[in-house]
C-alpha cells in the first residue's frame, strides 16, 4: 500500500498550506539528516515526509493525489514527476538550515539533469535522484514495474442479473471504454476480473488488472433471495374465499396465469416452479413466488356493508 501523505506529515486532508508548512518544518528540524548522522532511520523518514511535503504544498499534484488516492497516484507519478521544480534548498533555507559540509558529503538534488535544479551538495548528481533515494531505489524505479490494479462497483438489473448483459464501462484516467460481459445469475457482492485493464505498467511492465463488484440496483416489483424471485399480489376477500385465477408477470416479462385454491389465507405463497434466476454457472433456475395480500377495502358503499352483515351473521 502506498505511504499515506497527510499521516507521514501528520495534518489532516483539510490542512491549510501554511499548517502543512509548519509540519513539514517540524518534522525536517527533527530528521535533517545534519542533525542525525549516519541514522538510515532518519534519513528514511526525511526522504518519505520530502516526498509528502513535495506532493501536498503543490496545489496540481495534491489535486491529483486526492482524486486518484494514494494508491492510484503512485502508479501513475515517478519520483521525478513529484519533484520536478521542487526547490528543497530554498524550502529549507526559509526554515534556518545551513547547507553544505566541508569535504561536501551529503546533498540531494532535483528536477530533470541540465534542467531548473536546487540542491547542496559538493558533488554534481548525474541523476537528480540518486543522491535523494540513493542508486537502489533509482535501479528499482528503472526496473519494469506492473501497473496498480482498479477496484470499481457496477450496478447492474436484475434483469442483467439473470439473463446476462453486455454493458460498456468509462474509467477514471483510462481513454478507451472497457466492454463487460455480465454472466447470466450473478449476483450482488460477486467481483469480476478483467486481466490487464487496469493502470499501464511503469518501464515497460505488465497493465494491471480491473476488479468490477456486482451490485444489482432494487426493482419495482421483484425482489431477489438466493436464485428465488419474490413479489406481492393483492386479491380481495371474495377471491381468497371462493378462489380465482390471477395473472401476474415475470421476470423475462412475459405473463402467466396462476390459480389462486379456495380458501387461500393471506401471506400464502404459491410457487412458480423454474421462474427464477438461473444457477450461476450453472443449468438450473430459481424459482418465483407470488407472495398473496388478502386486501381489505377500507370503504363500503350501503349494499356491501348490508352483505357483510348478512356474512357475518352466518359466521363469515
Amino acid at each position: 500500500m502506498a505511504e499515506d501523505y497527510y499521516k507521514t506529515l501528520g495534518v489532516d486532508k483539510n490542512a491549510s498550506l501554511e499548517d502543512i508548512k509548519k509540519a513539514y518544518r517540524k518534522l525536517a528540524l527533527k530528521y535533517h539528516p545534519d542533525k542525525n548522522p549516519g541514522d538510515k532511520k532518519a534519513e528514511k523518514k526525511f526522504k518519505k515526509m520530502s516526498e509528502a511535503y513535495a506532493v501536498l504544498s503543490d496545489p496540481e499534484k495534491r489535486k491529483q493525489y486526492d482524486t486518484f488516492g494514494a494508491d492510484t497516484f503512485s502508479q501513475r507519478f515517478t519520483q521525478e514527476d513529484i519533484f520536478r521544480e521542487f526547490d528543497l534548498n530554498d524550502i529549507l533555507r526559509g526554515f534556518g538550515f545551513s547547507f553544505g559540509r566541508p569535504g561536501g558529503g551529503f546533498g540531494f538534488s532535483f528536477g530533470r539533469p541540465g534542467g531548473k535544479k536546487g540542491r547542496f551538495s559538493t558533488h554534481e548528481a548525474t541523476d537528480p535522484f540518486s543522491e535523494i533515494f540513493g542508486e537502489q531505489m533509482t535501479r528499482q524505479q528503472q526496473m519494469p514495474k506492473k501497473g496498480g490494479d482498479l477496484n470499481y462497483n457496477i450496478p447492474v438489473t436484475l434483469e442483467e442479473s439473470a439473463f446476462g448483459a453486455d454493458k460498456k464501462l468509462f474509467i477514471n484516467g483510462k481513454s478507451e471504454s472497457v466492454n463487460i460481459k455480465i454472466p447470466p445469475g450473478i449476483s450482488t457482492g460477486k467481483k469480476l476480473r478483467l486481466a490487464g485493464k487496469g493502470l499501464p505498467g511503469i518501464n515497460g511492465g505488465s497493465p494491471g488488472n480491473l476488479y468490477l463488484k456486482i451490485n444489482i440496483v432494487p426493482h419495482p416489483v421483484f425482489t431477489r433471495d438466493g436464485d428465488d424471485i419474490y413479489m406481492d399480489k393483492s386479491i380481495s376477500f371474495s377471491q381468497a374465499t371462493l378462489g380465482t385465477s390471477i395473472d401476474v408477470p415475470t421476470l423475462n416479462g412475459s405473463i402467466k396465469r396462476i390459480k389462486i385454491p379456495a380458501g387461500t389465507q393471506n401471506n400464502t405463497k404459491i410457487r412458480m416452479k423454474g421462474f427464477g434466476i438461473p444457477h450461476f454457472k450453472g443449468k438450473e433456475k430459481g424459482d418465483q413466488y407470488v407472495k398473496i395480500r388478502v386486501a381489505v377495502p377500507k370503504k363500503l358503499t350501503k349494499e356491501q356493508t348490508e352483505l357483510i352483515k348478512k356474512l357475518s351473521k352466518e359466521g363469515l
